[in-house]
């Protein structure tokens, strides 16, 4: 499609939301049409913990016992918490429950999460109802501002997801949208689905030296002096951003920021880490002038080391002080006392620096110790002397006390994977010459983390942190909604194909793969192509196979799809290559006077965020409904 019939398409919205549902926080922003330059950031949230500010919500939610929405965010976890222990064991209670989608090989409509009292609820009625929940904050604080009733019609929604997901967890998330009512299957474009690292990097390009802190530099960053520009210049700079609060809308100038004036025309490449909660994804892009589109240079990697591995290393060293068996029984009988001591825990986790000298003081609820005398028959205290853990003492206060060292060395696990990546990454041949490493996403916000990236790569590119860090994706997948036109070029994650009946060829074709039919010779179980692993796809790029059904009669053709991380791959028995879909041509209502050898013209298009694909009956050029479902197969 050329952009003149683009724009008349855009023109129908006059809003983009754009929902970044975070495993740990999850916040909305938006920006009007017709003002592409100023970006709102929701309002602030009721409700807020010690120690963390943020604009965003933590990604909670809390059903009653009748299994109906209740609340969402700092609401649904203090309803939770204040609910009497008898009463609360019947509620269902959801936290960091993201990852499940990530974490299930098999992802269906009907793959179920865990609520903290052990009752099981499908996943996708609970991501429509987080999503239900954000879609009626926003149209009700749009319509605030409006003064009038905001329509959902209206809204082009924007839902932000880790690159390195695989698609049935994205067409998962659009499913829960529609169940959620913010588009239909009928008109799917009111949806897009972003992907967190290039959201990040639409917003990067934009960025102004005054809103990046460069770790590398020696020069003063913001006019602070370099030694103290990872602690403290951090504090300034949150500080700056804080005093800036009231106004929740940030302006994007129409400009590629200066920085990027340094950047060679076609053979300089940035790369942007997303670390949040459950996921860390990376993607490679290169910038190309004037107009400043982006192309993917390496498909998008990453993995599961998200902050939560921190939260979870935490889980361990309790276990070890106090016995696996008390804490799984623990959090069972007592799972609000269990959230409260993870938000204790969460707050320390901030204050984590690598020149940190003094302990770090976490409150265990009282319920914990009062719990454990009962369990075990004697004192928490008591625990702590027999238990061997050198840097965690207990303090006369009630408190778990942590040396910085303890603290940090439950940070290094999940650091180093990152750091390992990272240079797994910068070895590809592809990943030369890369200028500069954008560190977004709320982990960024780690001290641990910047400095364990700054003095591994610190040497080979420019370390930089985005002042707003935690916003990045947001502000950026407003970006992508305005104009999803702007990343051209993609790589394709694996290699896709179909499988295939071909003449059979003597010497090339494996004897056990013929068959005879109506005395023909097949090759059977040929995979046929569409795209390989790592390919470089342009958005609006297609793949064109013609299909011919087997029968004159028949009303739809079934053809299953499959993937594979190799190349070359020959036959969809090899090992590695998974059925991952199916295309389903629907050949009724179609005219049966046509002739009877019939071919249906497929079109499938891999450079957008979402595979898509259209089909065309080739002798009446009409246009045949077309599937392709990676979920329900």
């Amino acid at each position: 499609k050329d952009s003149d019939a683009d724009d008349a398409v855009e023109q129908l919205f006059l809003v983009v939301v754009a929902i970044d549902f975070g495993t740990t926080s999850s916040g909305y922003a938006y920006s009007f049409t017709k003002e592409p330059e100023c970006i709102h950031v929701m309002r602030r949230w009721e409700g807020g913990d010690p120690g963390v500010s943020n604009q965003k919500t933590p990604t909670t939610i809390l059903l009653t016992p009748e299994r109906k929405f209740h609340s969402f965010g700092y609401a649904a976890r203090d309803f939770y918490h204040d609910l009497d222990p008898n009463e609360s064991k019947h509620w269902l209670y959801f936290e960091k429950f993201k990852m499940k989608l990530h974490t299930t090989g098999n992802l269906t409509m009907e793959t179920d999460l865990t609520a903290a009292n052990g009752k099981k609820v499908k996943a996708l009625e609970i991501f429509a109802y987080a999503l239900q929940f954000f879609k009626e904050q926003a149209l009700k604080e749009l319509s605030d501002q409006a003064g009038s009733d905001f329509e959902n019609s209206e809204v082009r929604w924007v839902i932000t997801v880790p690159a390195i997901w695989k698609q049935p967890a994205k067409q998962f998330m659009r499913q829960a949208a529609y169940k959620a009512g913010m588009a239909t299957p009928e008109n799917p474009e009111q949806l897009i689905i972003a992907l967190e690292p290039e959201a990040a990097s639409i917003y990067c390009r934009k960025l102004r030296l005054h809103q990046m802190i460069d770790l590398s530099s020696r020069a003063p960053v913001n006019g602070y002096s370099p030694a103290d520009t990872v602690g403290t210049g951090f504090t300034q700079a949150k500080e700056h951003v804080r005093r800036n609060r009231q106004s929740r809308t940030f302006l994007v100038e129409n400009v590629i920021g200066e920085i990027w004036s340094e950047l060679e025309e076609g053979s300089d490449r940035y790369i942007v880490v997303d670390s949040g909660g459950g996921t860390v994804d990376m993607t490679v892009h290169q910038i190309r002038l004037p107009e400043g589109h982006l192309k993917e240079l390496y498909k998008a990697t990453g993995g599961p080391y998200g902050s939560l591995g921190v939260d979870y290393e935490f889980e361990k060293l309790l276990c070890k002080i106090f016995g696996e068996d008390f804490i799984e029984q623990f959090k069972i009988k007592r799972p609000a006392a269990w959230v409260d001591l993870m938000i204790a825990f969460e707050s320390r986790k901030r204050a984590a620096a690598p020149d940190r000298t003094n302990p770090l003081n976490i409150t265990l609820p009282f319920s914990f110790i009062d719990y454990y005398k009962k369990f075990r028959g004697h004192s928490v205290e008591h625990a702590l002397r027999k238990s061997n853990v050198d840097f965690v003492k207990w303090s006369s206060q009630g408190m778990l006390r942590m040396s910085p060292d303890a603290m940090n060395a439950l940070f290094k696990p999940t650091i180093d994977q990152i750091v390992q990546h990272l240079s797994d990454v910068f070895d590809k041949p592809e990943v030369t010459n890369v200028k500069f490493l954008f560190l977004v996403g709320g982990f960024a916000e780690s001290p641990l983390l910047q400095q364990a990236v700054q003095s591994a790569f610190g040497s080979r590119c420019r370390v930089i942190i985005p002042q707003d860090v935690g916003l990045t994706i947001l502000k950026g997948a407003v970006l992508f909604g305005l104009d999803p036109a702007v990343i051209k070029v993609r790589r394709s994650p694996l290699t896709y194909g179909v499988g295939v009946l071909n003449r059979f060829v003597e010497g090339k074709h494996p004897p056990e793969k013929l068959l005879i039919k109506d005395g023909t010779r097949w090759c059977t179980d040929v995979f046929d192509k569409f795209i390989s692993a790592d390919q470089s796809v342009a958005l609006g790029e297609t793949v064109t196979r013609s299909y011919t059904p087997a029968k004159p009669s028949q009303l739809v053709i079934v053809i299953n799809i499959y993937s594979s991380e190799q190349d070359n791959v020959s036959f969809i028995t090899e090992s590695g290559v998974k059925k991952c879909g199916t295309l389903r041509l629907d050949l009724t209502g179609t005219d049966a006077s046509v002739p009877n050898r019939r071919e249906i013209k497929t079109l499938m298009q891999f450079g957008d965020t979402e595979i898509k694909a259209i089909a065309i009956d080739v002798a009446t050029s009409k246009s045949v409904k077309v599937g392709i479902d990676f979920l329900n197969y």
